[in-house]
This record gives C-alpha cells, structure tokens and sequence, in this order.
C-alpha cells in the first residue's frame, strides 16, 4: 500500500482536472481526494497499491498533458478512514 500528497500546477484548474481525477481513481479502485487550492494548484491524495497508482498518474498526466507545467510529489501517511475518493469542495 502507498500514499501519496501531490501538487499539480499549472492551467489545472477549470479544465475538468479534479472531476477526471475522480473517475480515475474509481476507474482504478483507489481510495482519495482531491481539491483546487487558492494558489491555482490542484492538491491531491491518493492510496492504493504502487503499481495501481502509477497508472492512474500515467493516465492522469496523459490526459492533461498540456495543461501540467509542475508536479510536486510527497509520500504520506496511509489514511484507514477513506473508503473511496471524493472531490472536497
């Protein structure tokens, strides 16, 4: 199991990045959330198994290929409490 924390920035924001991260993420049974920042930036949280979760960031970053000028990638602490992933508003 891995976690990761994760900060895209670039034209992120109202492109429909947080709606395809969510049918990603159900796409590949991965547990999360993610939410646009003040800054501009999409933050996101995602867990699940490594190689699960870096398909799901191969598909991610495909699909917005043009529109992620930087990504900034922490591990984190795996959360018990998601069951699923959500967009937070």
């Amino acid at each position: 199991m891995r976690c990761l924390h994760i900060y895209f920035s670039g034209r992120v924001q109202g492109v429909g990045f947080r709606y395809t991260s969510r049918y990603l993420a159900k796409k590949y049974n991965l547990c999360g959330w993610v939410r646009n920042l003040p800054d501009g930036r999409v933050e996101l949280f995602i867990q699940g198994e490594e190689k699960v979760i870096e398909d799901y960031l191969k598909d991610l970053n495909e699909e917005f290929k043009g529109y992620i000028l930087d990504t900034q990638i922490e591990s984190a602490k795996i959360d018990e409490s998601l069951k699923d992933f959500h967009i937070k508003f």
